[in-house]
């Protein structure tokens, strides 16, 4: 398979069979995306890899946690103005309507994010770290590295697709860090930027039968010569 093929196979995957990832594929994914480019070289990103009964410990604390509020380690916003709130919101429609969930079927859609906690049934996950001590070095935290981190997620989903495994990148498994910290016995200076769910992909459930749309490519690239 080469790059190409990788990069339009890629998708979000929504839905994992419960087959575990042997740990030898996880380590060669991890450690070729070790190339993965970033600022200077300064390589920002870790890594923290969770299968088996950690990740059902990982999994059972963060439902346990469900009813407060959360609390990123790196804060994000979802105020998107127009057009990209439309691109936004036509994905959760888009899922939700493979799914048969209607938007006024609140049991159904408090179900569906149950089962993001559950990580999708992903029976391992990358979770992206970056020091604290790093990020936040001066006044201005140093918020191009939270793109190295981005850089080296994609890298990680497209070796993934190469072993014939699906991932999703997904703030919704670290919305509770403090949590992660305390089952994982990490230091508060791991900030959690993103979690990666990887396993093999169950490709009879109907959320992942959905692929998002994209724009087309004289909507958002100019070409000067």
């Amino acid at each position: 398979m080469n790059v190409k093929e990788a990069v339009i196979k890629r998708q979000s995957i929504r839905a994992f069979k419960p087959d575990p990832v042997p740990k030898d594929i996880l380590e060669e994914i991890t450690e070729a995306a070790l190339r993965a480019p970033s600022a200077g070289n300064s390589q920002p990103c870790e890594y923290v890899i969770v299968s088996g009964a950690k990740l059902d410990e990982v999994k059972a604390a963060t439902l346990a946690a469900a009813t407060e509020t959360p609390k990123l380690d790196i804060p994000i916003s979802t105020n998107y103005p127009e057009p990209w709130r439309s691109r936004y919101t036509g994905l959760m429609r888009g899922v939700q309507e493979k799914l048969g969930i209607s938007r006024e079927d609140k049991q159904k859609r408090a179900d569906w994010n149950i089962w993001g906690m559950k990580l999708w049934g992903a029976p391992s996950c990358i979770y992206v770290v970056i020091d604290k001590n790093f990020y936040n070095a001066s006044e201005i935290p140093n918020s191009l590295n939270i793109f190295d981190c981005g850089l080296a997620t994609q890298t990680i989903m497209l070796l993934a697709v190469g072993h014939g495994l699906g991932s999703i990148p997904a703030i919704l498994p670290v919305i509770y860090p403090d949590v992660l910290r305390k089952v994982l016995g990490l230091p508060d200076n791991k900030l959690f930027v993103v979690g990666i769910p990887i396993g093999y992909p169950d490709w009879d459930h109907p959320a992942n039968k959905f692929r998002s749309a994209r724009e087309p490519l004289e909507n958002v690239a100019k070409f000067y010569r």
